[in-house]
């Protein structure tokens, strides 16, 4: 029996059947997590509770059934772009050997497999995929249909996009400024500062 406190609460934590359990009390109190621990023990032995299992989805079913008609929902009428490239990440991961894997078993190992079957492709495009990966895994976990959401690391070499104002632009833009922000604006132009 092992029990733990997290602030205020105890927590309890056993092994039953090789499988993890761990809950909170929701209590102050040692002897109640103690007690609690024990029936929640019992309970499992007498087979009254079963774990909580998910059910299984694969990635392909959850962009299909989930995740498309999500961002298709957010993004058609406001943001046009950003629906095409996730519609375009969806679809070279349906394509990957990713697609038949269940969302709760997707790691990052698993995304450098990914980026590493489509080394010849540019950095840009291996990252729309493992951006999409991201974010449809982010929503699993949001939507509770993942326990926690694994890091996905994206593919080094992608080129940042740069904008350089035109002489007329600065113009127009200093001319449309308020002070204090104008001065900010002058200093920071005239320095070469960028968010970076």
């Amino acid at each position: 029996m092992a029990i733990y406190k997290r602030g205020r609460i105890y927590y309890y934590h056993f092994l039953f059947n090789g499988q993890h359990i761990q809950e909170s009390t929701k209590q102050g109190n040692p002897r109640t997590a103690r007690q609690m621990e024990a029936a929640h023990k019992t309970a499992l032995a007498k087979g009254e509770v079963g774990f909580r299992e998910r059910k299984a989805i694969s990635l392909r079913d959850f962009l299909k059934q989930d995740f498309l008609p999500y961002v298709e929902a957010q993004f058609k009428e406001a943001k046009p772009n950003t629906l095409r490239y996730y519609q375009y990440g969806a679809e070279t991961l349906r394509g990957s050997s990713l697609a038949e894997l269940n969302i709760s078993q997707i790691t990052d190992q698993h995304a450098g497999q990914y980026a590493a079957k489509r080394a010849a492709l540019s950095p840009s495009t291996i990252n729309c995929g493992l951006r999409t990966l991201r974010r449809a895994l982010s929503l699993a976990n949001q939507w509770g249909q993942l326990d926690r959401m694994p890091r996905i690391t994206l593919a080094k070499g992608e080129r940042q996009r740069d904008r350089v104002l035109s002489d007329a632009e600065v113009s127009i833009y200093l001319d449309a400024c308020a002070e204090p922000w104008k001065g900010a604006a002058t200093v920071m132009l005239g320095t070469g500062l960028r968010p970076s």
